[in-house]
């Protein structure tokens, strides 16, 4: 297996959500995969999947972790486009401090895109939880 730079970090913050060591706005959750509100969103609706092995970038997940975030995915992304009426939607996923990725555990984007609106910037401004939650609740009532 190929391995980036970048080692695996037991006490990043997606690992301390998935031991419950910190909170999180959860959307969905199975055996292998956790798709929860970013709390610093790009837009309106911005979430994330993560799988719950141990793994940086793409190139570090087993063949059945990466299907399972996958399918994770396809699932919630079909609930943010109906929850927040959007007519597209963006997936992105970095792998590698170098290509931007903040946090070394692997984690799948999923931002609603509607035109004219751009979107804010990375990992800035950390989103009011009520808001987060009144979101949270809306995507939730399409999956």
């Amino acid at each position: 297996m190929i391995k980036l730079d970048d080692a695996y970090d037991e006490n990043n913050i997606f690992a301390k959500i998935l031991r419950g060591e910190m909170p999180n706005i959860t959307l969905y959750e199975d055996d292998k995969t956790l798709a929860f509100m970013d709390i610093m969103p790009q837009a309106v609706g911005h979430c994330l999947v993560i799988p719950k092995e141990p793994a940086v970038t793409f190139l570090d997940l087993s063949e059945d972790g990466a299907a399972a975030v996958m399918a994770t995915a396809k699932k919630v992304a079909a609930a943010v486009v109906q929850a927040m009426d959007a007519p597209g939607f963006m997936m992105a996923q970095l792998n590698s401090s170098a290509a931007g990725q903040t946090v070394p555990h692997y984690h799948m984007h999923i931002l609603p895109r509607h035109d004219g609106l751009e979107l804010e910037f990375h990992a800035r401004k950390p989103e009011n939880m009520a808001v987060l939650n009144e979101t949270a609740e809306k995507i939730r009532a399409h999956l």
